[in-house]
């Protein structure tokens, strides 16, 4: 699933292929992908007009449109990504809306399985508070004493404290595998149980990986190959050996997701 990392290379992806360029038509190829608008409606509000810039919150990418008329607002699933193409014979498989340009280029939001969607917003603040998301996960509005207060006051499970998208926007399952492996904290520990250290730990180990992240090109083929060699990611899987201490990644369930860790690392 795209996570903060990804969604932020495809914000300067976009900025780098598309902005400021105008908007011919709109191919909607199924609408499965448009939330709360029809085909017409999102044709009407982007045609003639053109991208202006970007901004990203948590999993979300939004890009101003030169009208006043809002902005367009992607979420992408578990699969979406951004192609801009030259040629309509290069179109990508998957390719769910098309922005065509008048310069006869395209960009593609793809969506193999379909659990991504686009909107139109008015207003961006507002459209966080309507979904209850918390703050983005790298804004510089989120410093150590914030995120302490905010994770001090939650109970239960701590990595399903931290994918929830109302206490911090922009982690899941991957990048939060590996903040638990940085911090040396088991996936099942629970929130109340974390001294204030351990909150702080959290919390720097998040903005460092988040960074790298994005920095090593996540949301493009190769990432893997391109991360630290001390990252759990690049083996998330049962058996492999541990970067840390060479023991071997077990898998188990937690928060209702597949994860992986080190039990000799991170001891319950």
């Amino acid at each position: 699933m795209p996570e903060l990392p990804d969604v932020e290379n495809y914000r300067r992806y976009l900025e780098k292929h598309a902005l400021r360029q105008k908007i011919a038509h709109v191919a909607v190829h199924d609408t499965r992908s448009l939330r709360h608008m029809s085909r017409q409606k999102l044709s009407r509000a982007l045609a003639h007009h053109t991208f202006t810039t970007t901004r990203r919150h948590g999993k979300h990418l939004f890009a101003r449109l030169d009208n006043d008329g809002g902005w367009l607002a992607m979420h992408f699933g578990m699969t979406g990504r951004l192609a801009y193409f030259d040629a309509a014979d290069k179109e990508p498989e998957n390719d769910r809306v098309r922005f065509d340009f008048e310069n006869g280029r395209h960009l593609g939001y793809v969506d193999a399985r379909l659990l991504g969607r686009i909107e139109l917003a008015d207003d961006i603040d507002a459209f966080i508070a309507h979904r209850d998301l918390g703050p983005d996960a790298l804004s510089d509005d989120l410093d150590s004493e914030t995120f302490d207060g905010l994770l001090a006051e939650r109970k239960g499970g701590l990595k399903a404290a931290l994918m929830d998208q109302s206490l911090v926007a922009g982690l899941g399952n991957l990048y939060v595998d590996e903040i638990l492996f940085q911090t040396k904290l088991h996936p099942l520990a629970h929130v109340q149980d974390l001294s204030a250290a351990e909150r702080r730990r959290i919390y720097k180990a998040m903005r460092e990986i988040l960074r790298t992240a994005i920095k090593s090109g996540a949301g493009s083929e190769g990432l893997y190959k391109r991360l630290p060699k001390s990252y759990l990611i690049p083996r998330r899987e049962a058996g492999a050996k541990c970067p840390r201490c060479g023991g071997k990644v077990e898998h188990i369930t937690a928060a209702g997701r597949s994860t992986y860790f080190c039990p000799d690392c991170q001891k319950r």
